[in-house]
């Protein structure tokens, strides 16, 4: 059974990354829309070496190679909306 009293529900993003063989056990990594996406092991089968995933920097690099700020509309109303501790990013759309 997962720690609920360890999340801090304020954060709006989470990553839980759950090993097979590790069950019921998982990492969790929690992080606002300010914050940077956390690196995070990626687990495999049992005895493999785990690889970092900076998710991140994936996206950062996916967004500017396919010029996603040329082709997504940022007018448009965001599905699902804003929580009210993410209202201040109405302002830079």
């Amino acid at each position: 059974m997962l720690a609920i009293g360890l999340i801090d529900f304020y954060q709006s993003n989470i990553i839980l990354v759950c090993c097979s063989d590790r069950r019921p056990y998982a990492d969790l990594y929690a992080f606002n829309l300010l914050d940077i996406i956390p690196p995070f092991s990626l687990f495999l089968c049992s005895g493999d070496t785990e690889p970092v995933i900076d998710l991140q920097t994936l996206l950062n690099e996916v967004y500017d190679i396919y010029g996603y700020d040329l082709v997504v509309d940022y007018s448009q109303q965001l599905v699902p909306g804003l929580s009210q501790a993410d209202a201040w990013a109405d302002t830079l759309l």
